[in-house]
């Protein structure tokens, strides 16, 4: 006898191999429990679970359904245009949320990042990013306050860093190498992004600088869904 882990497992291999195809219907919960030779409800927690990794969608009294995994998003991971922009030319219907901007204490990494020192004043914006008012990315800038002095009364109003670079006479960037991992969500991150645990998040870290002067604009961390995104690395 199965347990509810060992029928999603094998559900996603079949969808996976080809077997389902996107917007296919998969067997019922029933239909699964006599295959399985399980109990309706660990069916059901399979179901449950293959939903919530976002292989699959429910139709109100109609089933299960193969989700379209190939309508991700595509990311291109490169720093000299912004998010904001890359969503807008492909057409999304795109929106942001400046959820905060405030001091941060001391935290070496950081301002090593932006060459700044232990005395000086560094800020951190959040903004959330909607793709068809879904939360799809936690954006979370950090700036010092001797580079940007306006930052700390402004911040609350950016919904681009580019556009608010551009406004401070920056306007050619490059980005400072990038590192890319996979972490599970913290509950405030579940919460701001509306995920649940099982939804890996793509955790970027980079920076951007002024290709005239080489002066460190920011340093960023991007926290993106994974099921909402598929990257392409230049």
């Amino acid at each position: 006898m199965s347990n509810s882990i060992e029928i999603a497992d094998k559900l996603v291999s079949q969808i996976l191999s080809g077997k389902y195809n996107p917007h296919d219907k998969l067997p019922s919960e029933n239909e699964a429990a006599d295959q399985y030779q399980v109990p309706r409800t660990t069916a059901r927690k399979a179901y449950e679970r293959l939903e919530e990794l976002g292989y699959i969608y429910k139709k109100q009294g109609k089933g299960s359904y193969v989700k379209d995994r190939n309508k991700q998003i595509e990311l291109v991971l490169s720093g000299d245009v912004s998010f904001s922009q890359k969503m807008i030319e492909k057409g999304y219907d795109f929106q942001s949320e400046t959820l905060f901007c405030r001091e941060i204490n001391y935290i070496k990494k950081i301002y090593n990042y932006l060459e700044t020192e232990q005395e000086e004043r560094v800020f951190k914006i959040g903004r959330l990013r909607y793709i068809e008012q879904q939360p799809i990315a936690l954006h979370i800038s950090y700036v010092a306050k001797s580079v940007f002095n306006d930052i700390d009364a402004v911040g609350m109003e950016i919904s681009s860093m580019f556009k608010y670079y551009n406004s401070k006479g920056y306007t050619e960037f490059c980005s400072k190498p990038s590192i890319l991992s996979v972490s599970l969500p913290t509950k405030l991150q579940r919460q701001v992004l509306n995920c649940n645990s099982f939804i890996p998040l793509l955790v970027l870290e980079s920076g951007c600088t002024d290709k005239k002067t080489g002066r460190v604009l920011e340093y960023v961390r991007i926290y993106y869904r994974s099921d909402c995104f598929s990257c392409v690395i230049p």
